[in-house]
């Protein structure tokens, strides 16, 4: 038996930066893009590597370009320390794995370098394999808080909460990161809510731009935990606009929607320092009468538009510029 598991990109709403720092947020998956694992019984346990993880190059050149674009791993050592910190859990929680092998391989489509969490993607539908395989059951929380310590834990990558649960709900989630409940119950408040009051929303990104997330929150956690008062403040403010938010989805206000997103990007934009192609991309998008924010870290943008008039010219204006746009297929909550 072959087992086929998929993962999709994460966009964050609202609220972000806030979710590493006791926030709260809206993020929801999208299904135009996917990481995909197989799975089958082989009698070694065998990890197949993709083309990023192959070690040949046409020139120098190409070996640059790639690392440029790839970085300097490909997704093995996802699919190792995922498969680590699967069995190790079942270990610690006295779930017992029968004694089979398998082969494992795997691919992803989605976009690289543009925080839309196509890593934790990966990892995520490594899980999703491994639990079907075993027949075992993980609760939502918990597999996020398990995909999270693969990268945080035994890849040293720096990584959050917020992708991981939106991946594990596939469903626009409302998450409550409140230092109580985290430190009570070692995860958020997390509420899957319906898709419908998004309808009009849209993502544009651009290949060539990215910002860190590492580089971001390095700056930003010392200014945190230093107990800076713009920091702070903000922190607030993003946790209080997703709780609008929120509200504003269930009352479907499209308008106040809009306002929230262009405030959750402004207020970024006067405590951090934005790429001026990035900022770009922004003021372009708003220029139309869109509302634009990052969905994550920088080089894509989400936000909503008016009607279809709006969304044409919002794909020509940005399309001069090169910057690619579509409508996302948001999971729902089941």
């Amino acid at each position: 038996m072959i087992i086929e598991k998929q993962s999709y990109p994460r966009a964050a709403l609202i609220g972000n930066p806030s979710d590493g720092y006791y926030g709260k947020t809206i993020a929801f998956v999208f299904k135009n893009f996917q990481a995909h694992v197989q799975l089958y019984q082989t009698p070694e346990l065998e990890l197949i590597p993709e083309k990023s993880d192959v070690d040949r190059f046409e020139n120098i050149c190409d070996l640059a370009a790639k690392v440029d674009l790839k970085g300097y791993y490909g997704g093995l050592r996802l699919i190792k320390a995922a498969i680590k910190v699967f069995y190790n859990y079942c270990l610690q929680s006295e779930i017992r794995l029968d004694d089979r092998n398998f082969t494992i391989r795997y691919g992803s489509n989605i976009p690289l370098r543009l925080g839309l969490a196509g890593s934790s993607a990966i990892i995520t539908a490594t899980f999703k394999a491994l639990m079907a395989f075993y027949g075992v059951t993980i609760a939502r929380p918990i597999m996020a808080n398990l995909v999270l310590s693969v990268e945080n834990n035994e890849l040293g990558i720096a990584a959050g909460l917020q992708d991981r649960v939106a991946q594990a709900y596939e469903a626009p989630v409302y998450m409550n990161f409140d230092k109580k409940i985290m430190e009570k119950q070692g995860y958020g408040e997390y509420e899957a809510l319906s898709a419908a009051p998004l309808s009009n929303l849209y993502i544009a990104f651009r290949r060539n731009l990215s910002e860190g997330t590492e580089v971001l929150h390095n700056n930003l956690r010392a200014r945190f935990n230093i107990g800076e008062k713009d920091v702070l403040a903000a922190m607030d403010e993003w946790a209080y606009l997703t709780v609008q938010f929120k509200q504003a989805m269930e009352a479907h206000n499209h308008d106040l929607m809009a306002e929230l997103i262009n405030r959750n990007f402004d207020l970024r934009r006067s405590l951090i320092k934005i790429e001026k192609g990035n900022i770009e991309m922004v003021e372009a998008a708003r220029s139309t009468g869109a509302s634009a924010k990052f969905t994550g870290s920088g080089g894509a943008i989400i936000g909503t538009y008016t009607d279809e008039k709006m969304f044409e010219n919002l794909k020509a204006v940005l399309s001069e510029k090169e910057i690619e746009v579509f409508k996302p297929e948001i999971g729902d909550k089941s």
